[in-house]
């Protein structure tokens, strides 16, 4: 029995036909001890869906897949890091996996560009290094992204902040005060950013601007965009900065930057000092000081504006930090500062929590 390569099957005609082959199979060998279902859905993933890790797909304990070449698969699960126990057989059958996500997202890997960042349509997040970049690669990792909504009673419960924090922040959010969230990487800060936007007036106009997009706002007056990489001729590249830019055209009432990581921090600023109080966005950080040295460090990048500047800018567009700490299988916030400048006209934090 044999696949008709000048037609496209649908998912039921599809797996109608390996299951068809599977049973043509055991009735030639009788005497053959195999796990049928386990089979079939084998074949399905690896011919129609992600293979070997599709499962990890379908399991919603499952934040992260970290696939390091040939040398195995971790997940992130539940909050802690394990070995799934499953590894690809060769580089060349990761590699097509891999070539099969990205064409979904309209990206593609190779050795003129072998780093890539892109958004999957189920809206995971992927990221390929190839080797030799990679010494044992590819490597892939893919960033699911729960779709439940999380409330701030969702946080509260689970005890990432508590009600006090809860009130200040939702008081923070709604009179249009700036927010910066800061902390490591998997520490929640997109998650938590999501929550806050909940609390921007119904009647005020959002845009959204992310390297990939994440963020699921619901709001009725809301403008996403997304950065966009170059293409295999090394064109049509939109960075963030640009996208900020646009932004500030369409008469935006807050600005929501999904990360700022590196000059765009500048026109972040910029955009907090020019009248679009209640901007948010999320930056890797340590802790809420060291939030403003990465701020101040990106944003001079630039090249032409003096690091006393860009320090005024910041006491005059960020009002409130936010530091989340990631320890062991918990996130919570560490750390609410209001940024302010003390006597001498230099940057202070105030800690209010």
């Amino acid at each position: 029995m044999r696949m008709d390569m000048s037609r496209e099957y649908s998912d039921i005609e599809l797996k109608r036909l390996i299951d068809d082959c599977i049973e043509d199979v055991l009735r030639k060998i009788p005497a053959m001890q195999i796990d049928t279902k386990h089979l079939s859905a084998e074949v399905f993933n690896g011919r129609r869906r992600m293979g070997i890790i599709q499962p990890f797909f379908e399991d919603s304990a499952v934040n992260e897949i970290m696939i390091n070449g040939t040398d195995g698969i971790f997940l992130e699960k539940d909050g802690a890091l394990v070995d799934s126990g499953v590894r690809y057989d060769s580089k060349e059958e990761l590699f097509h996996n891999i070539q099969t996500m990205l064409t979904q997202s309209n990206r593609t890997v190779n050795e003129s560009s072998p780093i890539v960042d892109a958004r999957m349509p189920n809206g995971a997040r992927i990221n390929v290094v190839l080797n030799p970049l990679a010494i044992n690669g590819p490597i892939v990792t893919i960033r699911k992204f729960t779709k439940q909504q999380y409330t701030i009673e969702d946080f509260i419960k689970n005890e990432t902040l508590t009600e006090k924090m809860a009130e200040y922040l939702k008081h923070a959010v709604f009179s249009g005060k700036s927010l910066v969230i800061s902390g490591s990487t998997s520490s929640g800060k997109t998650t938590f950013l999501n929550m806050l936007a909940t609390f921007i007036p119904p009647e005020e106009r959002i845009i959204t601007i992310e390297d990939s997009a994440e963020l699921k706002i619901k709001h009725s007056n809301i403008v996403k965009m997304e950065t966009r990489n170059a293409n295999t001729e090394g064109c049509g590249e939109i960075k963030m900065r640009a996208l900020i830019k646009a932004a500030l055209r369409m008469r935006p009432d807050r600005l929501i930057i999904g990360e700022v990581r590196d000059e765009s921090a500048l026109e972040l600023l910029t955009a907090m000092c020019t009248g679009h109080s209640g901007s948010m966005s999320t930056i890797h950080a340590n802790s809420a000081e060291d939030t403003l040295v990465r701020l101040e460090t990106m944003a001079l990048w630039e090249g032409h504006v003096h690091s006393e500047a860009i320090k005024r800018m910041i006491i005059s567009g960020v009002d409130v930090i936010v530091y989340l700490e990631r320890s062991k299988n918990k996130r919570r916030v560490k750390e609410i500062a209001e940024v302010n400048k003390n006597e001498k006209e230099r940057i202070s934090l105030e800690y209010v929590f």
